[in-house]
């Protein structure tokens, strides 16, 4: 029986770890702790739930069903699962996320020296695509090219940065926004649906399983123990890059006050602490971090569509890059702003899907349990969306009065209403009768 090397673990481990360090990763943690000031480990608990503790409990619950998003979703049926697979990849792929790993390597990296101009972005984005289109060609190769090579350099960046956050704070702790001084874990909490990381493992599952089969693993049960490593491989090096970023962006209140995002925190962190070289290094820095995760994405989007559109793996990657170039030349600013209604609805649906996929024994049926919760959450999900896009004025007004509104987090107790009226009616109806031979 085919078994990984401690050395091909290790391997895999760096590889999902650098395929969930990508943008948001990198700039929402800096702009968490400026905001959040003398709270800033409160809201950092809230973030760590959602960015680092859910991923990784997504990676093992799809591991234990073989990587595929599809039979994670059964429970909810084949067209409903399908178009939750959809939204998920689409929006983790070529909307939102593998454009923004662009735009935040430009704005970090080289905006400072050329002006946040049109061309500029459109050609650094055209070489980037470039160079995503040619690795994700080679699916086959990515524990090589990634685990082996790109992860580690990319740790070793992370690690120095993350030391100097706390070796070399660039001033003391500032004051709270209101926010922040109201409810600083569940505005840590929301922040962490930013970094996309448990749509990332929805969609990242597959690349980790078929990473390890292309080793000739072919073991179920192997399988799921490797990816299980690997996911908790990953999720230590989150956490620490977290706690990092946390105590870079709360110290830099006298540097980067009213930063309008986590890029800009980072810049002015890097330029006072390090001057110019520092800002190369932070460019290649991003550059690398959020380039894995691009190939990473695009690989996953492309095995995923080419099993249901008449479109081979190539044709997509190609189609998949070139349409994430043309998104992400919209802008940083543009693109956070259009994501956040729509992660704010999905996510909910998601956190449910993966919850309950661990309770599967329990239930008598489990279409009966999953379904109605997960539609409770979307739905109260979309109105946390309806809300945070300013699209509320026809709401009534109980609507905004909603346990737990004010967090954007109104459909946690409906869904755990509809969780326990479920399991009451699943006892009483007992199992579903088989169908009929």
């Amino acid at each position: 029986m085919k078994v990984l090397k401690g050395q091909d673990i290790l391997a895999l481990g760096f590889m999902t770890f650098a395929l969930f360090v990508g943008a948001g990763n990198i700039i929402f943690p800096p702009i968490v702790g400026l905001q959040s000031g003398p709270h800033v480990w409160m809201a950092a608990l809230g973030f760590l739930i959602t960015a680092v503790g859910l991923p990784v409990i997504t990676v093992v619950a799809l591991a234990k069903v073989g990587g595929a998003m599809d039979t994670l979703s059964h429970p909810i049926g084949k067209v409903a699962g399908g178009l939750l697979a959809a939204v998920c990849y689409l929006s983790v792929g070529p909307l939102f996320a593998t454009p923004r790993t662009a735009t935040v390597s430009f704005e970090v990296g080289l905006a400072p020296l050329t002006g946040e101009g049109a061309l500029p972005l459109f050609l650094y984005s055209l070489v980037y695509f470039l160079i995503v289109l040619v690795i994700s060609l080679y699916p086959g190769k990515l524990l090589d090219t990634v685990g082996r090579f790109l992860a580690p350099l990319k740790i070793i960046a992370l690690a120095a940065l993350g030391i100097a956050a706390f070796m070399l704070p660039a001033g003391p702790i500032g004051v709270a926004e209101p926010a922040y001084q109201a409810a600083a874990f569940s505005q840590g909490f929301v922040n962490g649906y930013l970094t996309m990381d448990t749509l990332g493992a929805l969609v990242f599952g597959i690349v980790i399983v078929n990473a390890i089969r292309s080793r000739g693993v072919q073991s179920p049960r192997l399988i799921t123990r490797y990816a299980v490593i690997a996911g908790l491989i990953s999720g230590v090096g989150l956490a620490l890059v977290y706690i990092s970023l946390f105590r870079l962006g709360a110290g830099s209140h006298d540097i980067a006050a009213g930063a309008a995002n986590g890029a800009a925190v980072l810049h002015a962190y890097v330029q006072h602490t390090f001057g110019s070289l520092g800002s190369t290094f932070l460019a290649v820095l991003i550059a690398l971090a959020c380039l894995v995760t691009a190939v990473g994405l695009t690989c996953a989007c492309a095995e995923y569509f080419c099993r249901i559109l008449p479109l081979s793996y190539r044709s997509l990657v190609i189609i998949l890059a070139g349409f994430s170039l043309l998104v992400s030349n919209l802008g940083l600013t543009k693109l956070i702003q259009f994501s956040i209604p729509v992660l704010t609805a999905i996510y909910p649906p998601c956190i449910v899907l993966v919850a309950l996929s661990f309770c599967a024994s329990l239930w008598r049926s489990q279409t009966r349990i999953v379904a109605p919760v997960m539609v409770i959450s979307f739905a109260f999900g979309i109105i946390d969306a309806l809300k945070g896009a300013k699209l509320d004025a026809w709401m009534p007004s109980w609507m905004e009065h909603l346990p737990l509104a004010e967090q954007g987090l109104a459909w946690l107790i409906p869904s755990v209403a509809m969780l326990a009226v479920m399991v009451v009616i699943d006892r009483l109806l007992g199992k579903p009768q088989e169908a009929m031979a």
